[in-house]
């Protein structure tokens, strides 16, 4: 059996030591350095593979994204649409997922944009905000990781709404809509977060209505998919004083561009996709662990449902 891995260049090579240290019996190479028959490749390890590589390998079996994401693949409009797809998830995402939301609602909430301001000016200001059970958060997409962040922030104290596909009881507290009752959800969200996977039913779903149906200087929180966000609509929502502010973790293009609006704008806080990203001494145990069930024909739990895109 032969891998091929295409990950960013800083971490290419520390997959493909941990890969082949544990799947010993198999062949692993780095698309971007070794050299290798096409035909002989049978499962793929990527993360934002360029344009046509999939189909380029006529006998994949399947391929395992690096992450619990998969646009980065099905975004290429070459890819083999029958191609299984396996996400890396578990219970390591959910962490670091729970602890990037966390980190972010109580900056917000807490107001220490504006508390690390003033430090800079030597300013002594004075700010004390009401705690948590006052604030009211909204996160579209309780699935794995977004239940796992509501719960967290339910444990803080703070009210949690979640947006969800299909009609769900309440969970530890969480109030759980559906899309026919996003103006419900929306109602007195001061902190809106976006978890959702890449469809075309959620393109765009942050845009001027939505913004407009939230509290007067509310954020945005994005670790779903730029293409989740208007752009345009964003940047005149902030510029408005509509939005507070927003915290983007996620882009239609990445890296973003240099040129793009985004950088430096005084409300935005950009990361670099790293609310859940995933090293390689645990991510490739999970997914050697998948390859060895895939091969087996054995379950493999983080399958795709590729009918509906997630």
């Amino acid at each position: 059996m032969n891998i091929v891995i295409r990950v960013d260049p800083e971490t290419r090579q520390f997959w493909k030591d941990k890969i082949s240290s544990l799947l010993t019996d198999y062949s692993v190479y780095l698309w971007d350095e070794d050299d290798f028959s096409p035909a002989e490749i049978d499962f793929a390890i990527v993360w934002a593979p360029p344009a046509g590589m999939l189909a380029s390998l006529p006998n994949l079996k399947a391929v395992f994204s690096v992450g619990a994401g998969i646009s980065h693949i099905t975004d290429d409009p070459t890819h083999p649409a029958d191609l299984p797809i396996v996400r890396t998830t578990g219970d390591v995402l959910r962490q670091r997922m729970c602890e990037y939301i966390v980190l972010h609602v109580l900056r917000i909430h807490r107001r220490l944009p504006e508390i690390e301001a003033a430090s800079q000016r030597k300013e002594w200001k004075w700010i004390v905000e009401p705690t948590a059970p006052t604030k009211t958060i909204g996160i579209m997409g309780v699935g794995n990781l977004g239940m796992a962040a509501a719960k967290a922030l339910s444990a803080i104290g703070y009210r949690v709404k979640g947006l969800a596909r299909r009609r769900q009881k309440d969970v530890d507290g969480i109030s759980i809509y559906t899309a026919e009752k996003m103006n419900e959800f929306l109602d007195g969200v001061e902190i809106l977060i976006s978890m959702l996977p890449g469809t075309p039913e959620t393109e765009n779903i942050i845009d001027a209505d939505t913004i407009a149906q939230l509290p007067e200087g509310a954020w945005v929180i994005n670790v779903g998919r730029g293409s989740q966000v208007h752009d345009d609509d964003l940047l005149k929502g902030l510029d408005s004083g509509q939005l507070g502010g927003a915290v983007l973790d996620v882009f239609r293009s990445e890296p973003l561009p240099e040129g793009h609006a985004f950088w430096g704008h005084p409300k935005i806080l950009i990361t670099s996709h790293t609310a859940s990203a995933i090293e390689a001494a645990v991510g490739g145990q999970i997914i050697a662990d998948n390859i060895r069930r895939f091969a087996a024909g054995d379950e493999v739990p983080d399958m795709v449902d590729l009918a509906q895109g997630y």
